[in-house]
């Protein structure tokens, strides 16, 4: 591994060695609360466009199986990390670094993360690129011009194009079930495989639509739910989007998972802004409004609702039991229900993988 730096755009540097694909690299920095998951974290389409910084100091310690990719490849356009494991492994499994080298993904190691976690909860999420020390004049050039998330189109390339049934999801997870009791159309922005398993799991079949669908490929159709996908970027990019849900919402259930859901709260007369430094990881309390219960949740935005934007027909479903954020909310005349977190988690714990069975109510 040869030296090389992290750089934000407030100017502050941070020395290290870089690892994977030797090239810059630059986009959002954001921090990742997980201890473990990170193959999972690195394929999640919605990290598109962000460089994650892991605070858990030892990160690779069991490699990487692509079966547990969340997406055919690595989404996150770099890695940070402490301290890279470069020791033996299971059979069968690769290092992280040849998992980035392959994948053609820079990272960089021997980073004081606990500092450069303070520093973003302090500033708030930025720019910044990572390079081999000898581009220092070239990266520093590059991030002075590079745009901020909220002007970066970053779902086309991670989701499909065409209208695909029934996808396959690879080694590892469930397949489309032969017998489904309903189909659903899903809009895909960057959807996570596991969040299709979910379905396959409840016995329900799946048909993706790309992200520029229109209300008459769903409505009239035979679908039980238009569901819409988490994935990258600023909601607010996506009227055109936000147009065709407002046409289906009243017409037949809707419902959504992170950016679905944040889509969901534009369609219905809300807003959402840009959070500090977002929630990133797999240890998330949240407060569940009906029952009083409060369980932990895996989740990955930067994004969130504005409940005050919202009309008095919205319910307020969770809260964050940290910050008092919105998690989710519904909409019972409208059937619409729809989540910030992530339930099927993937990393994370599993305490949310209830909300599927209640998205599927809105059906029943």
């Amino acid at each position: 591994m040869q030296k090389g730096y992290l750089l934000l755009s407030d100017g502050s540097l941070y020395e290290g060695k870089v690892f994977g694909k030797s090239d810059i690299c630059c986009g959002e920095l954001v921090f990742n609360t997980s201890m473990t998951g990170y193959p999972e974290i690195l394929t999640d389409p919605s990290y598109n466009g962000q460089i994650v910084l892991m605070t858990y100091p030892l990160i690779g310690n069991y490699g990487v199986d692509e079966s547990w990719n969340e997406s055919c490849g690595i989404n996150a356009t770099a890695l940070v990390v402490k301290k890279l494991y470069e020791g033996p492994l299971p059979p069968g499994r690769i290092s992280l670094e040849v998992f980035l080298e392959k994948h053609e993904r820079c990272g960089i190691t021997d980073i004081d993360t606990r500092a450069l976690t303070l520093h973003i909860r302090r500033c708030g999420s930025q720019n910044a690129v990572i390079f081999p020390s000898e581009r220092m004049d070239e990266a520093r050039t590059l991030l002075s011009s590079f745009p901020s998330i909220t002007e970066r189109d970053l779902i086309d390339g991670v989701s499909v194009h065409e209208i695909t049934k029934d996808p396959e999801l690879g080694e590892g997870f469930v397949k489309a079930p032969e017998k489904p009791e309903c189909r659903i159309a899903l809009a895909d922005y960057g959807v996570k495989r596991s969040i299709i398993e979910n379905f396959y799991r409840r016995n329900v079949a799946v048909t993706l639509l790309p992200p520029t669908f229109k209300s008459t490929d769903v409505l009239d159709q035979g679908y039980a739910m238009l569901f819409l996908s988490n994935g990258p970027g600023d909601p607010a990019l996506l009227q055109e989007s936000v147009a065709e849900v407002r046409k289906c919402i009243g017409r037949l259930p809707v419902c959504g998972i992170c950016l679905g859901h944040q889509i969901i709260t534009w369609a219905l007369g809300g807003r959402t802004v840009k959070m500090t430094y977002g929630h990133h990881g797999g240890n998330h309390p949240v407060k569940d409004l009906d029952t009083g219960k409060t369980f932990v949740t895996s989740q990955n935005h930067g994004f969130m609702s504005d409940m005050a934007s919202l009309p008095e027909s919205v319910h307020l479903w969770f809260v964050n039991a940290n910050d008092g954020t919105v998690e989710g909310l519904y909409d019972r005349e409208k059937h619409v229900r729809s989540v910030q977190f992530h339930p099927e988690a993937s990393p994370g714990p599993q305490d949310a993988t209830w909300i599927f069975d209640s998205f599927l109510e809105e059906v029943r």
